[in-house]
C-alpha cells in the first residue's frame, strides 16, 4: 500500500472517529439531534444548516492541509510529522476545533435544546482544557522556536490576517 493511501486511510479514520463522534454520533444519540424536525421555512435553522456545511468544509480541508504539509493525521496519536502554518493555520491556530464548533453551533440552531446548549458549552471548555494543558505544551516541545514564533503571530480563536497584509 503505498503511504499517501495509508495516510488518506488513517485521516478517514480518525475523522470518523473523533469529530465524528464528537459532532455527528454523540449528538445524534445523545442530545436530540434525531428528534429535531427541520423547516426549510424556518431561517435560524436554514443558518443552523450553514453553518454546518461551512464547519464541514473547513474541516475538511485542515484535515487535507494536516496530511498534506504536516504528513499526518488530526488525531494527537498520529499526529503531523511537520509544523502546519499555511491554509487555514495561518489564520488561526486551531481551525478544526473552529470547524467543529461550527458545526456544533449549527446542530445547535436546529434542535435548540437545553441539553445540546450544554453540550456545547462541556465541548468548549474540553477542548480548551486539552490546547492549553496537552497540545500547547507538546507543539512547543515537538517544534520549539517555530512554534513560539508561531503562537506570537496567530492567534488560538480568534482569526488575524498573516504578517504582511
Amino acid at each position: 500500500m503505498s503511504s499517501a493511501l495509508w495516510l488518506a486511510l488513517r485521516s478517514l479514520f480518525w475523522t470518523a472517529l473523533l469529530p465524528g463522534m464528537v459532532a455527528g454520533w454523540v449528538p445524534w444519540r445523545y442530545v436530540g439531534l434525531q428528534e429535531a424536525s427541520f423547516s426549510w421555512r424556518d431561517p435560524i435553522q436554514v443558518f443552523g444548516l450553514i453553518l454546518i456545511a461551512l464547519g464541514a468544509g473547513l474541516l475538511a480541508t485542515c484535515i487535507w492541509e494536516f496530511a498534506r504539509k504536516g504528513k499526518g493525521t488530526l488525531s494527537p496519536a498520529d499526529p503531523p510529522r511537520h509544523l502546519v502554518v499555511q491554509g487555514l493555520y495561518r489564520y488561526v491556530r486551531n481551525p478544526m476545533y473552529v470547524a467543529v464548533t461550527t458545526i456544533l453551533l449549527g446542530e445547535l440552531l436546529i434542535v435548540r435544546t437545553t441539553a445540546f446548549a450544554v453540550y456545547l458549552a462541556g465541548w468548549l471548555l474540553a477542548v480548551n482544557l486539552f490546547i492549553i494543558g496537552y497540545e500547547e505544551p507538546t507543539l512547543r516541545h515537538l517544534f520549539g522556536a517555530e512554534y513560539e514564533q508561531y503562537t506570537k503571530q496567530v492567534g488560538r480563536w480568534i482569526p488575524r490576517l498573516p504578517p504582511g497584509r
